[in-house]
């Protein structure tokens, strides 16, 4: 099997990995935190209290659909795997039209697809010790974290709170390990269609054409660290899995060609 061939396989696995993953997660709801929002207005609470608070309610809401959070974790791990391993591929298919570009290109997709199975592994691993959809985190009398079960009609105990136990740290861990993998994903993802767009442009064609529109989303791809940008994150998410399934349909399709007259870059 050709390298053009190998790497436009992976790289449409991965597309469908990501059309997963994401949906499974949103499922979830991890990022919301209404409660938290709601107790801030009438709670004077400090930013350390709301920080907990917020991770205690993303944490239970992972618990509420732990079933599609893992499916949506196991599914970026395989989406992380086949992105890495279509990096090789692609080098070796593309490496004459712009070797030093290229190769740039094939290691920050390589350190994308481990950072984003790193944060899939992650994912599973909250699915697996997710909360009880039915505790809720409180501010206790002194000021500490604790958790405390939903009232229940003829629950005289479902106000108790209780000890916060051990496994709510590696919960917390977890979260944040998958946070920033993800995001450090998504941008070394970003970061390679950048050094891939000059690539690009020495072809001919559709992928000539759209050279600059990949350098451009690129770019737009490292906002993910801006948590304002919120509309600009769906939108570059959107555009990066139509460049997978795009790329790797060019690439099955031979139609990742160099431009008559250009000559390889050695």
């Amino acid at each position: 099997m050709s390298a053009y061939r190998s790497a436009g396989i992976f790289l449409l696995l991965t597309a469908l990995a990501t059309a997963i993953s994401v949906p499974a997660r949103l499922a979830a709801d991890a990022d919301a935190t209404p409660l938290t929002d709601s107790l801030a207005q009438r709670m004077s609470l400090d930013a350390v209290e709301i920080a907990r608070l917020e991770l205690s309610e993303k944490l239970r809401a992972v618990g509420s659909a732990d079933v599609a959070y893992g499916i949506g974790g196991a599914a970026r791990l395989v989406g992380g795997l086949t992105l890495l391993a279509a990096a090789i591929p692609l080098w070796r298919a593309m490496r004459t039209y712009h070797s030093a570009a290229m190769g740039i290109t094939a290691a920050l997709l390589a350190s994308s697809g481990i950072a984003s199975a790193l944060s899939g592994a992650a994912a599973i691993g909250l699915a697996v010790l997710a909360p009880d959809p039915q505790t809720v985190a409180v501010l206790g009398s002194d000021g500490g974290l604790g958790w405390a079960r939903i009232a229940q009609p003829g629950d005289p105990e479902s106000r108790e709170a209780v000890m916060l136990p051990d496994v709510r740290v590696i919960e917390e861990t977890l979260f944040s390990v998958r946070w920033v993998t993800g995001t450090l994903g998504f941008t070394l993802a970003g970061l390679a269609l950048v050094t891939l767009a000059p690539v690009q442009w020495r072809m001919d064609g559709a992928p000539r054409v759209a050279a600059v529109a990949v350098g451009i989303l690129g770019a737009a791809m490292l906002f993910i660290w801006v948590d304002a940008a919120t509309v600009v994150h769906r939108i570059t998410g959107i555009a990066f899995l139509v460049w997978l399934i795009l790329a790797g349909l060019w690439l099955i399709a031979g139609r990742i060609m160099p431009r008559a007259d250009q000559t390889p870059t050695p």
